[in-house]
């Protein structure tokens, strides 16, 4: 086990990870680190998508000043 590689997930979790994470091989924890990454993305893309399509209720004059007030 590297301690890099779990290093590496403890940055993607936010958080200690669980202690048995530290059965995982070097290539496992890198696996692990890499899908995390990659799920956060996916839901910063998803929560970006859904903040605009709920922006379209709000008066066409008002958005951008709304905008800046909340994606500041």
């Amino acid at each position: 086990m590297s301690n890099e590689a779990l290093s590496r997930v403890s940055t993607e979790l936010g958080a200690a990870p669980p202690d048995s994470l530290a059965h995982l091989t070097s290539d496992q924890l890198d696996l692990l680190a890499s899908a995390l990454g990659t799920e956060r993305a996916h839901r910063a893309a998803g929560l970006e998508e859904a903040a605009e399509a709920a922006l379209g209720l709000v008066p066409a004059l008002a958005r951008g000043p709304v905008r800046r007030i909340l994606f500041k």
